[in-house]
């Protein structure tokens, strides 16, 4: 008997309801509702070898409405692919298995992107389709994909839904094609209970090629994807679904959602589906038409293998070195030389300038790199004279003007790093990395190497006033795990820390750097990088015996110098220790920490920002100097006196306690 497209489908919603009972938890409502359109995506339309998941050229698809994910390790799973193996979907939601509840990058090939947060999908997708732009810019058909992306209700509803859709149709990303799960529910209910939009019209005015299909005919589907691939804008598609399609009591309704839907309702399902199996039971059949229909395109993945070996060896040099982000050869070399070049000639800059002055170095050596900025490039210098502008109608440039879409920038760069070929790093202001954080919290949670360049770093940005002074930020990104942050303290260290931030393949950086401009305190020239270690003695007692260690970051350092100097004339002997990043601190040898804090010293720390944090240094008897606070409008110097952070403040702290 031949099997039906229905039957293939009927598989995914059978494993997905099957899956999410036995772990009693779960969500079955959606997987059940889009399996006709998985099923056309997975066996006709992606471009997909499961034998080889990271072919370059394969296409991408992300589940943004991730808590469906019972949809994707179903269709990974028929599909072929390695994994999930049929125990590891019964594990489903289980400690240690690949089936998490959620998506999770790096469990398993096929997961192209973490998704669950809503809307964060979506919009990692529209910088997956720029980075295959980018690189088909640079290897003409060597690259030539689409990105499909399935959405829900609530991906729209989240508000960097529209940072995203406006920036994809104003680049006009025409492979990249979004299908829309329009099934009308959402946790608490209808929609109708907290929206009245019209999605359909909203894409339109952002210049979507859109469309309206029945999402439980496959002939229909397969239609409208097939003329989104004819258009030249991105594309969305209204698929018109019923959520926990099948069920006899619970289809169509919210109770679908998010529960498991009940030994009852499952047979009640199964008999209405026509599927007569046990549970986890997918006849033969079913399973060897799925496997012959999605490797449709293995034959395509074998052609693009040969394509690329026939390449000069240089260009597939570079290309593998780009994919595998690995560094320039002549980089250390460059990096060393600029520094050499600041012994000779000290330069008193803000490190924002600091950082333009590093992206020389690193954008003349990566040919990869994508800048950007969300508005503010002029402020936050992130473009060199060496970078084109990116268009719509031209993606040769490698500058990215994002506009005022501070979460969307951020997540369009984790879907560049994800799709591969590409080193993104974008800036803001400081203060909005509240506005990036769930971004950034993904970059870390899928050890994605973005950078992110966050300029007017404390209270001393001055005149704009508390509403645009980060007095807490510096210390929330520090909360977060697997991120870099450094606040370097001079343009030396800038350099330095670009250079961290570039070689770091799994984890992300924050670089906060000043508005106004610093001493370069670094005039001697090392080996090493100091600050790779994160934490590192930059002016020693001179005696060699320090009564006080003053640690600082960024703006501070300067000012622990100074005190340092004032001190001495008081015969009190201090150490100066530049902390440009906790992170790396923290990873080096205990003994290495104990000999840069120094043994019964008083410790003092000096940042413009709260405490938080620092207290793992300072002990019960050490001084902090900074921010408890907000900040007020008016000029740096200004604050930086009326706040007491200023080198006066130590040696008065010092004096006193000792």
């Amino acid at each position: 008997m031949t099997v039906t497209s229905t039957q293939m489908a009927n598989a995914i919603r059978a494993l997905s309801m099957d899956a999410v009972q036995n772990a009693n938890s779960g969500h079955p409502g959606m997987p059940m509702g889009m399996a006709d359109v998985a099923t056309v995506l997975f066996t006709q339309v992606l471009r997909h070898d499961p034998s080889w998941p990271k072919w370059p050229n394969r296409d991408r698809f992300v589940l943004s409405a991730g808590h469906g994910s019972m949809l994707l390790y179903s269709a990974l799973h028929l599909s072929g692919y390695a994994q999930p193996t049929l125990d590891e979907i019964k594990s489903f939601r289980q400690l240690h298995s690949p089936c998490a509840g959620h998506p999770e990058f790096g469990e398993m090939p096929g997961i192209e992107t973490t998704t669950g947060p809503l809307g964060q999908g979506l919009a990692m997708s529209v910088g997956m389709a720029i980075a295959e732009q980018v690189e088909a810019a640079r290897y003409g058909n060597l690259i030539d994909h689409h990105t499909y992306v399935i959405a829900g209700d609530g991906c729209l509803m989240e508000g960097i839904s529209q940072e995203a859709i406006s920036l994809a149709g104003h680049l006009k990303l025409g492979k990249l094609v979004v299908l829309w799960d329009d099934n009308e529910i959402s946790i608490d209910g209808p929609i109708s209970l907290s929206s009245s939009e019209d999605q359909r019209a909203r894409f339109e005015a952002a210049g979507w090629h859109v469309q309206a299909v029945d999402g439980h005919d496959q002939d229909s589907v397969l239609a409208a994807i097939e003329e989104a691939q004819n258009d030249d804008r991105p594309s969305m598609i209204a698929c018109k679904t019923t959520i926990g399609y099948g069920a006899p009591t619970k289809a169509g309704t919210a109770s679908s959602h998010g529960a498991p839907l009940g030994d009852e309702e499952i047979a009640g399902t199964k008999k209405t589906l026509d599927w007569p199996h046990g549970a986890f039971d997918i006849p033969q059949d079913i399973r060897d038409e799925w496997l012959s229909q999605a490797s449709h395109a293995k034959d395509q993945a074998a052609a693009w293998k040969q394509r690329f070996n026939a390449l000069d060896a240089e260009t597939r040099a570079e290309f593998e070195r780009i994919h595998a982000k690995d560094i320039p050869a002549e980089f250390d070399a460059a990096v060393k030389a600029y520094i050499s070049s600041l012994i000779q000639e000290p330069q008193k800059v803000a490190t924002r300038k600091a950082s333009e002055m590093a992206l020389n170095v690193v954008n003349e050596a990566f040919s990869e790199t994508i800048g950007g900025s969300a508005d503010l490039t002029g402020s936050n210098n992130t473009k060199t004279k060496d970078l084109g502008l990116m268009s719509a109608d031209d993606f040769s440039g490698r500058y990215v003007h994002y506009g005022i879409r501070e979460f969307g920038m951020a997540a369009a760069m984790n879907g560049m790093a994800l799709h591969g070929g590409v080193l993104p790093y974008g800036g803001t202001f400081l203060v909005f990395t509240d506005y990036a954080r769930p971004a950034i919290r993904l970059s870390a949670l899928m050890k994605q190497r973005v950078v992110y360049v966050m300029t007017h770093d404390s209270i001393g940005l001055g005149e704009d006033g508390p509403t645009h002074q980060p007095v807490e930020h510096v210390a929330s990104l520090r909360a977060m795990p697997n991120v870099n942050v450094f606040r370097p303290a001079d343009v030396v260290e800038t350099m330095e820390c670009w250079a961290l931030a570039v070689k770091a393949k799994e984890t992300p950086s924050v670089l906060a750097l000043t508005r106004q401009g610093l001493p370069q305190l670094r005039l001697e020239e090392r080996d090493d990088n100091a600050c790779a270690k994160g934490g590192y003695i930059l002016k020693d007692a001179s005696n060699g015996a320090p009564q006080v260690t003053i640690l600082a970051t960024g703006s501070e350092v300067h000012l622990a110098v100074e005190a340092q100097a004032a001190l001495a004339e008081k015969g009190i002997h201090a150490r100066v220790v530049s902390m440009p990043c906790f992170e790396l601190f923290e990873a080096q040898s205990a003994d290495y920490r104990k000999e840069v804090l120094g043994e019964n010293t008083l410790r003092v720390a000096i940042e413009a920002g709260v405490r938080q944090g620092w207290d793992r240094y300072l002990g019960d008897n050490g001084v902090f100097i900074g921010m408890d606070s907000f900040g007020l409008s008016a000029p740096a110097g200004d604050l930086f006196k009326h706040f007491g952070i200023t080198a006066d403040a130590i040696v008065e702290a010092v004096t006193t306690r000792l």
